[in-house]
């Protein structure tokens, strides 16, 4: 499969996701998911990572300084520019102490994120105030992408 591809199908996953009740740790279409399960999740079924089980507590990023969901990330993705994110990336937000709140990235700022307690919605990254990156006003956000030399796509 292309690239082009497969970031399609990450859009199309994403976006079959939408509505799904937030729930902490969760990982079901439909039933329940959060912010950290659902790009497991999204990449998992698109084909391009095994689906990691990863244990965390509910407020870990409210009371630890360890990157953990960033550590998890470059397991499967490099660290880009926000100037160079595509559809079909992630976006890592800081929330408490550290980043800990993922989304897909689509087109034309957008993304898809599970957000308590309305469940898995569409995001803009220049309209939120939460997902806007700092240098425009916001929050500290990292991305990356699974796609490159360095994963072998």
């Amino acid at each position: 499969m292309s690239e082009v591809d497969e970031r399609k199908a990450v859009i199309r996953e994403a976006q079959s996701w939408l509505l799904t009740p937030y729930h902490h740790q969760a990982r079901l279409k439909g039933v329940g998911v959060d912010c950290a399960q659902l790009p497991i999740a999204v990449y998992s079924a698109a084909g391009l990572i095994e689906a990691p089980n990863p244990a965390y507590v509910r407020d870990w990023h409210m009371h630890r300084g360890e990157e953990l969901f960033i550590a998890w990330v470059l397991q499967y993705a490099r660290e880009i520019e926000r100037s160079a994110i595509q559809p079909g990336d992630l976006g890592v937000w800081k929330y408490g102490r550290t980043h800990s709140h993922g989304a897909i990235v689509l087109p034309n700022d957008q993304v898809i994120h599970a957000v308590l307690p309305r469940g898995v919605e569409y995001g803009n990254l220049v309209r939120d105030e939460d997902l806007r990156p700092e240098v425009e006003g916001g929050r500290s956000a990292r991305f990356f992408t699974l796609w490159g030399q360095a994963h072998g796509r």
